[in-house]
């Protein structure tokens, strides 16, 4: 017998897809208005819930960078972020990884090291132009 967390369901593949196909960084709100076209009797519960699960199996990734909603994203590899602090938008950041980052605090952090997530913040460009 499958766990809920492994079971398919169709909900959650057209969750999935839409978090695919954008590279937004979108919130649960976003991306309930987006599969509710598709699926217009999806509950924003049912979103929260399959967006835990897909976080859970690893197949995307919950953001928190200190708002009230979080943000989702499917590209699991390592990257960056920059987040622009005017209009809350997160992008991806093709830049190289700091891999010798890692070393560099092994000997400070009390414990293992795994990974590392940097996060750049500022004003995007399209919030410039506004001003």
């Amino acid at each position: 017998m499958q766990t809920l967390t492994t079971k398919r369901s169709r909900q959650r593949d057209r969750i999935y897809q839409v978090l695919r196909r954008t590279r937004a960084h979108p919130t649960a709100e976003w991306v309930f208005e987006r599969v509710r076209i598709q699926l217009p009797r999806i509950s924003l519960g049912t979103v929260y819930r399959n967006l835990n699960i897909l976080k859970q199996q690893g197949k995307i990734r919950e953001l928190d960078f200190g708002e009230t909603s979080r943000r989702y994203d499917a590209f699991t590899g390592e990257h960056y972020h920059f987040v622009c602090e005017q209009c809350g938008s997160v992008k991806d950041l093709d830049v190289p990884l700091q891999d010798g980052l890692n070393e560099r605090v092994r000997n400070i952090v009390p414990g293992v090291i795994q990974s590392h997530r940097l996060d750049f913040f500022g004003t995007c460009n399209e919030c410039l132009l506004k001003e």
